[in-house]
């Protein structure tokens, strides 16, 4: 038994001898019952917020004016990164005027008036840690049998109270391989346009998980379905029908070439590759040229470009990180660059190479190959380099510092700049490997007394 699950058995247990209920409950039975390795572990119980910080000290009330606390494992079985499992107390919600959290919540008695309050009838499942048995009030296991996700009770309401389940929504289904329920599709259609009452942060981690859990081609085909793509990605749902030219990409259109990439992010896949993938052409429809001209043929000039700046702007929109936001700016920004590799001097190459998290832009390329053209020699030939080159000779330790030119008699100015990279691109190309070497190439191509007044 892992440590969240053992964590979350001992929590029932304890809970049950102090003359309370408590089942496990949501996603976590959801997972067991599917075969699947739950994420993490929460409990249902009638016990109050109070009650369960009187009996687990370790816990902390993030929750707790919604009902919920987070008990954390004792400090002695791990003390660096315990295990905590999510215990909420039975309840009803009123009213969610913000679109999110229950303007109160009452208290209930019952799992069955618990459940009704969740967003969808495969995560309403209770099991009771000491037989074993389901309980369920909503039809959640025939839903897993016949793989549909649907609402609890009223579609709208539910949405009504978080719009992010209309994208959760999405995603189940996308996960699971599931179909949405008709009524629960029907109200995504109709509330689409109310997505934006959800913050920025909380669509991108939700599209970020849509994107990294090994359905993200589903997901877009399904965000596509539902209305929601024009709504969160609108630069997305322009890709369709944008031509591309047929002898690189046989596969079809811009949207079919990203959706063909989309399905190839494997389970666990970085968040920014996930999101390089998806907005690495992202300039193109912007950009597109028909052909002119008998020879002519479709054009996307400074779709690189354009599409970056554009990368630049979703991120900041979706609130990244400075440095989620760089890398994935790089990824698009970068990724034609691979066509010039068998052509590119070795500095060139080696600082290409030296690029933040480079393997996210080789397997960018190699997707985007694979989806396309499928001609894969330039993802071998950097391949076989990365292999067959002492990461020595890539990042080499300076022959020359600033220190180094003061001291040959130089004084300190904006060509310094220029002498050290010149000095760098001699000793990357592999035509200097000494300091003597680099001191004659200073002396030579920049003079004796450089800004000695002269």
């Amino acid at each position: 038994m892992n440590r969240p699950r053992q964590l979350a058995q001992e929590i029932c247990n304890t809970l049950r001898r102090e003359g309370h209920q408590a089942y496990l409950v949501g996603g976590c039975v959801r997972d067991i019952l599917l075969g699947r390795e739950p994420v993490d572990y929460d409990v249902a119980t009638d016990a109050t917020p109070h009650r369960v910080q009187t009996l687990f000290p370790r816990s902390l009330a993030v929750g707790a004016k919604f009902g919920v606390i987070i008990v954390l494992e004792d400090l002695e079985v791990n003390r660096e990164a315990p295990a905590q499992v999510e215990v909420a107390t039975f309840r009803s919600d009123v009213g969610y005027s913000d679109g999110r959290h229950p303007d109160r919540v009452i208290y209930a008695s019952s799992p069955e008036e618990d459940v009704q309050r969740r967003d969808f009838t495969i995560n309403a499942l209770l099991l009771d840690p000491e037989t074993n048995e389901v309980l369920d009030f909503v039809g959640g296991r025939a839903d897993l049998s016949a793989g549909i996700i649907r609402a609890i009770g009223r579609p709208e309401q539910r949405f009504g109270e978080d719009k992010l389940r209309m994208l959760r929504a999405v995603r189940f289904a996308a996960r699971f391989r599931y179909a949405i329920e008709a009524a629960t599709l029907g109200a995504i259609f109709k509330l689409a346009p109310e997505i934006h009452q959800v913050s920025a942060e909380r669509l991108r981690d939700e599209l970020t998980k849509l994107l990294t859990e090994g359905a993200a081609r589903r997901g877009f085909e399904l965000l596509d379905e539902t209305r929601l793509l024009p709504e969160l990605l609108p630069e997305i749902a322009k890709m369709k029908g944008v031509e591309q030219p047929p002898q690189f990409h046989p596969e079809g259109d811009v949207w079919i070439h990203t959706l063909i990439m989309l399905e190839g992010l494997q389970p666990g896949v970085s968040s920014t590759l996930a999101w390089g993938v998806l907005l690495h052409d992202v300039g193109k429809p912007p950009t597109f040229k028909p052909p002119t001209g008998p020879n002519g043929r479709i054009r996307f000039d400074e779709h690189v470009e354009v599409g970056t700046r554009m990368a630049e702007e979703i991120c900041k929109r979706y609130r990244f990180s400075n440095e989620d936001a760089a890398q994935v700016a790089a990824l698009v920004a970068n990724h034609l660059r691979f066509k010039d590799v068998p052509q590119m001097k070795p500095a060139t190459l080696k600082r290409f190479i030296r690029l933040d998290r480079f393997a996210e832009h080789l397997e960018l390329h190699r997707l985007d190959c694979s989806s396309s053209h499928g001609h894969l020699e330039n993802y071998e030939f950097v391949s076989r380099f990365l292999a067959e080159t002492p990461m020595e000779q890539v990042r080499p330790a300076r022959l020359l510092t600033g220190e180094d030119l003061i001291a040959l008699g130089y004084r300190p100015g904006p060509r310094f700049k220029a002498i050290l990279e010149a000095v760098e691109e001699a000793q990357l190309n592999g035509t200097i490997e000494t300091r003597e070497n680099a001191v004659a190439l200073v002396r030579g191509s920049f003079g004796s007394d450089l800004d000695r007044g002269r």
